[in-house]
């Protein structure tokens, strides 16, 4: 490039800082990205693997067990790349990209632990930073300035006070830093979080369906309401739910209707609490036949009733299958505007066929 003239070097070096600006201003938003719980386990529990997140009556509770976690690479980010000088301009042209170089470097750096002697967790973690609001004004809401995913974490923060969260899993904690322009603070969050696994057994320890069975978990104190906090909704089992170390209400399903278990349940942590919920309940398959063994009747309509009346469930179907807590039980059915009734009895860990005989003398009109 020729030599510019002295009358041009002014609009020269403002389109420099202007591509300088746009540039920076595009690694800048690259870099942060702007964002956004009856019985008791056992109190023991292997060390809690730090790998990323897999995202009642009272319960007769297995002993609790506690496994060493491998830890997945987590390489820092490379800092930003130096900007190039311009070619054909002086060599004090290079002095907007250092500046910008600068301008863009950390001054934030997180790190993650399980417990305050653990190591550092390198994969799994959500970082979010909301910059902290005017407390006098209790309208102000916290304001997200940007978020990371992984392990550790850098940030270039304006000057000033923010809130850092960082959650790993179900497990989360927030601390308060003070940021500098030119100088790196680093923090390092203790989550002070374990891991439960939860597994169910039928009577007899039968093994169950594990596609259906599921978990909720619950903070373990309710609100001025007298409700609890939902935590976990719908866990599968054998699962690692990561929580923070505290007591919870766990809720067992078995099926969806009403084989239900409740027990509290204690995360230790740094340790892996395994706990096995025990259900009462039976899997029953429905049919309404012409004659007992013979073949179900399609287009049937069912009702299951408690003894008082209350109804369980209704369907449809020729082989409706449900899981039902063992007790006593009604059956209607209903085919073609005939309605056929039988009571039953469910026993803890008998799965079985219910048949209904479609008598036409026993059937209701």
């Amino acid at each position: 490039m020729r030599a510019t003239p002295a009358d041009r070097r002014p609009a020269l070096a403002t389109r420099r800082r202007r591509s300088a600006s746009r540039l920076g201003l595009a690694v800048l938003a690259a870099t942060i990205g702007l964002a956004p719980t009856s019985g008791r386990a056992q109190e023991g529990g292997q060390p809690l693997s730090i790998t990323p997140p897999i995202a009642t009556p009272p319960a007769a509770m297995s002993p609790g067990s506690t496994e060493p976690i491998p830890y997945a690479p987590n390489p820092p980010p490379a800092p930003p790349a130096a900007l190039p000088a311009p070619s054909g301009g002086p060599a004090s042209a290079s002095a907007p990209a250092a500046d910008t170089a600068r301008h863009l470097r950390a001054n934030l750096k997180l790190a993650a632990l399980v417990t305050e002697d653990g190591q550092p967790i390198r994969a799994g973690l959500v970082w979010r930073i909301f910059k902290e609001t005017d407390r006098s004004d209790p309208d102000a809401r916290l304001q997200p300035i940007a978020t990371s995913s992984g392990g550790d974490a850098e940030f270039h923060l304006e000057p000033g006070s923010y809130l850092v969260h960082a959650a790993y899993g179900r497990a989360g904690a927030t601390t308060r830093v003070t940021v500098d322009a030119d100088k790196l603070r680093k923090e390092t969050v203790i989550l002070n979080a374990g891991g439960l696994r939860l597994t169910a057994l039928g009577a007899g320890d039968q093994a169950l369906p594990a596609d259906k069975l599921s978990f909720d978990v619950y903070s373990r104190d309710t609100d001025q309401r007298g409700e609890r906090q939902a935590l976990v909704m719908g866990a599968k089992a054998g699962g690692i739910l990561r929580l923070n170390a505290d007591t919870y209400r766990v809720v067992g399903h078995y099926g969806d209707l009403n084989a239900v278990v409740r027990a509290e349940i204690h995360v230790n942590p740094g340790k892996l609490t395994e706990a096995t919920v025990y259900h009462k309940a039976a899997q029953l398959t429905l049919k309404l036949v012409n004659e007992a063994g013979g073949e179900a009747l399609t287009n049937t309509s069912w009702l299951v009733l408690t003894p008082s009346g209350d109804p369980v469930t209704d369907m449809v179907g020729a082989f409706p299958t449900i899981v039902l807590a063992e007790g006593e039980y009604s059956l209607v059915a209903k085919n073609q505007d005939r309605i056929f009734t039988r009571s039953f009895t469910v026993e803890a860990g008998f799965d079985r066929e219910i048949e209904v005989v479609a008598d036409d003398r026993q059937a209701n009109p």
